[in-house]
């Protein structure tokens, strides 16, 4: 199923409204932290930072910039386990396997994949080794008391990789703390302020005994993490990465930018999705943008502690698309909408009748519906149809939740068991290539050029067109100009998936998806 969660985490201040930004310099009024100079356009880099009281710091084109083009590539600041991760090597962050031998670093003790693992000297090196071992950190970790304590014992290890900054590399410090901590917004969240003082600042000073930091010092770090982070490798590497730079793009529900991150090094590569013009902000999504507002705006204001006002989130239809609309119960074609979007409370009118719903009563059913579709189990092609046909006469067609029942078909029509493309029926096939339309259509308002959600749809849609063309010639249904004509459009998607998911790294999915379209192009001499 497409994952409602976002999977790249980070932010930065976001617009408020659409004012003009009144470009300043200073501080930004957090604890311990800097404000660094503006940084004046020139013709070395493509972004150029700026700052408002309205925007925050964020970067611009310093010039016109083509899609694809390579704006911003930089190693990590520091890196480490996820928020309550499981345990995982401290050298290349990946998972233990079930029975899997237990290896543990000579020094410090705490256990790694591989005495040979490449991320030892780059990640757990011995300037992080030896204060480990120095205060008996491994014997605290197995005398924790539940899994739950384990977990936070790896959180706290980014925390105190960047803290050991301080020592190591000041001026990699300095640029941490360059990074907004939105001290003061997490301070009055009671709730989060103290479980970061009992599970990190605690441990890490108390327990490990790394008394050299300052409790504010500690919650900065804290602050700096879940506000700037981005989340990052493989299925299988449970970790989170700060990079310089990056940190400036700001947020928007209709991002102009992607990222990927190289195995291994990490290192994070920028890139626009569309051309951009000298002077237009540089965005990313710090939210999932095939949720509807009312989703995407409580898990900002949760995760990263603002509430988004972009364009997107203002308009009740989402450019159109109505991605959070409800169907009404009470006229035949009334649909219900937020009567107004930027405030969560806001009641929810038909624009056909008088009728109106609660903004609570909207959230308790969307929740109860998120919960039945997150149980169907991820290889049940009746049960999701079954959800899209339950739902109908409540749900807009493109409505978010909709939009993951169908991108958890489009998947396994032709790849699930007893769904293999060469198993499917014509009107499965048909099935397949409506809902990839469906779905890019969506994707080209949400995520326009070269995203990573249309490569893959671009690469799932040519499969049923090849395979029903072909069928429809054989049975001598169609002309051969005509199939001609389609295997046009199947060798345009297949070069389009290949050219944006050739960006992805070497050994992802997504990169393998992109070797296989670039074959497939091959094959048909294109």
């Amino acid at each position: 199923m497409l994952d409602l969660k976002q999977r790249k985490q980070k932010n930065q201040h976001q617009p408020h409204g659409s004012d003009e930004p009144q470009e300043s310099i200073g501080d930004n009024g957090e604890t311990g932290q800097k404000s660094p100079p503006e940084e004046e356009l020139n013709n070395n880099k493509p972004y150029v930072v700026r700052h408002s009281d309205v925007w925050g710091r964020y970067l611009i084109a310093s010039r016109n910039l083509k899609a694809g083009e390579v704006i911003i590539q930089v190693e990590p600041l520091a890196v480490g386990p996820w928020a309550e991760s499981d345990p995982v090597c401290l050298g290349c962050h990946r998972t233990f396997e079930v029975g899997a031998k237990t290896v543990r670093c000579p020094t410090c003790n705490w256990r790694i994949c591989s005495p040979t693992c490449t991320g030892l000297t780059t990640h757990h090196s011995r300037l992080e080794c030896i204060p480990l071992k120095e205060h008996g950190v491994a014997k605290l970790l197995e005398t924790c008391s539940s899994a739950t304590q384990i977990k936070l014992a790896y959180e706290a290890i980014l925390a105190l990789r960047c803290l050991l900054l301080k020592r190591t590399a000041p001026d990699r410090y300095e640029k941490l703390l360059e990074m907004d901590a939105m001290n003061e917004r997490r301070q009055q969240i009671t709730s989060l302020w103290k479980r970061n003082q009992e599970a990190i600042v605690q441990r890490i000073r108390d327990e490990w005994k790394f008394e050299e930091f300052s409790e504010a010092e500690v919650h900065t770090v804290c602050g700096i993490i879940e506000v700037n982070a981005f989340q990052i490798g493989p299925t299988e590497v449970h970790a989170r990465a700060l990079y310089p730079e990056a940190f400036y793009i700001m947020h928007d529900c209709t991002p102009n930018t992607t990222h990927t991150d190289q195995p291994g090094s990490h290192e994070l590569t920028v890139r626009p999705t569309r051309d951009l013009k000298a002077g237009e902000p540089l965005t990313l999504s710090y939210s999932y943008t095939l949720q509807g507002t009312l989703k995407r705006r409580q898990h900002l204001c949760d995760s990263k502690f603002f509430w988004c006002q972009c364009p997107r989130c203002e308009d009740p239809t989402e450019f159109g698309t109505h991605c959070s609309t409800l169907k009404c119960a009470k006229c035949p074609k009334g649909l219900v909408l937020s009567s107004n979007p930027l405030d969560q409370d806001a009641p929810w009118k038909c624009k056909n009748c008088p009728h109106t719903i609660p903004a609570q009563s909207v959230t308790q059913l969307l929740n109860g519906l998120y919960k039945e579709l997150e149980s169907i189990g991820g290889n049940n092609v009746e049960l999701f149809e079954n959800f899209l046909l339950k739902y109908e006469p409540i749900l807009h067609k493109n409505h978010y939740l909709f939009l993951s029942a169908k991108h958890s078909l489009c998947e396994l029509y032709g790849k699930a068991p007893n769904y293999l493309m060469h198993e499917l029926t014509l009107d499965q096939i048909n099935r397949k290539e409506y809902l990839c339309r469906d779905l890019l259509t969506l994707a080209d308002s949400y995520e326009p050029g070269l995203s990573r959600l249309r490569g893959q749809l671009m690469y799932e849609l040519q499969a049923p067109i090849m395979v029903k063309s072909r069928y429809l010639f054989e049975t001598q249904s169609i002309t051969l100009s005509q199939l001609k004509q389609t295997l046009k459009e199947v060798a345009r998607l297949l070069r389009q998936s290949a050219e944006i998911l050739g960006f992805e790294p070497p050994g992802s999915a997504d990169h393998e998806m992109a070797v296989a379209a670039r074959n497939a192009l091959r094959e048909m001499g294109g």
